[in-house]
């Protein structure tokens, strides 16, 4: 094989400085499908800061290639013109481009440019519509807060926050981040808990370390992976107790293979567990503190003669806190 018979890609995923988007990443996959399928040599070029390992525009030969190719996003700058000087001898083709200003240098350098748009073009479909489809990956809600100082010295929420976040970015899946806080003012967050509850029912999963994150998932029908990130358990543990819920990691105990279980056990298992723990929230047979709010309110017994649920606590010396559990739900 000669160096004529070999292409490199490029795209704006090529510059040190520049970007990759899905739908640049795509366009490039189903230029790559092509080439593939017709048995046509070529080798890919990506910025450093997106893929350390691959091979990088800086460190590549120009005398290896007999063509090079730029893929998808718009033809203007100095990076996108510096390939024409830096290839001069190759063959240059821009594939599923924008043209936006026909005749500045990124653009005329090209011997060939197939556009998706221009000035008088008839426009084509974007190369990403018809790029190869992947697996379905999970589609993991993270929740996680820093907060919490009332802890004290007991607080483990940064290194918690630090090594959840670290994990989760060597996982392959779709991480979106939430927080339970409500705003009407600030458009990326839900004014409602029905805008929460929404988003939350469309997840797979949620990792968290937030008592409400946990609640909110298992309301919603959805597996959480809990953290609690206070020091010998506190309000996150309690819940995880009170609702019969196994999939929780205590800050002291936090490493990956205590996190890889729990995420395998939480998609396979906890799907069926986290509905039926969903049922038993809807069916009201297990009671909570609101159940005896009105008791507490009236001095009235209960009615049924069964005691108050839950904890109860009398703000004066001489009283205990009591510790019922109520039977998990279902």
């Amino acid at each position: 094989m000669t160096a004529s018979d070999r292409t490199l890609l490029t795209g704006w995923f090529s510059f040190r400085d520049g970007e990759a988007t899905a739908g640049d990443v795509l366009a490039l996959n189903r230029v790559q499908c092509v080439l593939d399928h017709a048995g046509h040599a070529y080798d890919t070029a990506w910025s450093p800061a997106f893929r350390p390992d691959a091979l990088h525009l800086d460190d590549v030969d120009p005398q290896a290639y007999g063509s090079l190719v730029f893929v998808c996003g718009p033809l203007h700058g100095p990076q996108v013109a510096d390939l024409h000087r830096r290839f001069p001898h190759c063959l240059r083709i821009a594939v599923g481009t924008s043209v936006i200003r026909p005749g500045s240098p990124a653009v005329t350098g090209f011997h060939r440019i197939l556009a998706r748009d221009g000035p008088a073009l008839e426009p084509v479909r974007d190369l990403s519509a018809r790029a190869p489809a992947a697996p379905a990956l999970p589609v993991v809600g993270v929740i996680l807060t820093r907060g919490q100082r009332e802890y004290g010295g007991r607080r483990r929420h940064e290194e918690t926050a630090d090594r959840i976040t670290r994990w989760l970015l060597a996982k392959d899946c779709a991480r979106v981040e939430l927080e339970t806080r409500l705003d009407t003012k600030d458009w990326r967050l839900c004014a409602t808990p029905g805008q929460l509850d929404s988003v939350l029912e469309r997840l797979d999963l949620v990792v968290t370390d937030r008592l409400h994150g946990l609640v909110l998932s298992l309301r919603a029908g959805v597996p959480a992976l809990a953290v609690d990130p206070v020091e010998s358990g506190a309000k996150v543990t309690a819940q995880a107790r009170s609702c019969g819920w196994p999939a929780l990691v205590a800050a002291e105990d936090l490493d990956d293979g205590r996190l890889e279980h729990w995420w395998d056990w939480c998609l396979i298992e906890g799907t069926d567990t986290a509905r039926r723990i969903r049922a038993g929230f809807r069916s009201g047979r297990t009671p909570d503190n609101a159940d005896g709010l009105l008791r507490a309110l009236t001095g009235r017994p209960p009615e049924d003669g069964r005691p108050a649920p839950g904890g109860h606590w009398m703000p004066h010396p001489g009283n205990t806190v009591s510790h019922e559990r109520p039977e998990s739900p279902g």
